[in-house]
């Protein structure tokens, strides 16, 4: 016997499936998106400091070992 879904009923059953693992596995989904959000706000920060000119490691050295006056 062949069952044939279509798309609308697929994207019923998956949304349900999502919405029920959502509901008993909150903090691994929390936890995915809280590392998808990071992994965007990591690639934005990047994209900016692309935009800029590159400081010499001395500076960021003595930045860092308050060597700045």
């Amino acid at each position: 016997m062949q069952v044939f879904l279509d798309d609308e009923k697929t994207r019923e059953i998956l949304t349900e499936i999502l919405i029920d693992l959502i509901k008993t596995r909150k903090e691994l989904f929390m936890e995915i998106f809280q590392d998808a959000l990071e992994e965007v706000s990591l690639a934005a920060a990047i994209a900016e400091g692309r935009k800029h000119e590159f400081v010499p490691e001395e500076n960021i050295f003595a930045l860092l070992d308050g060597d700045v006056g």
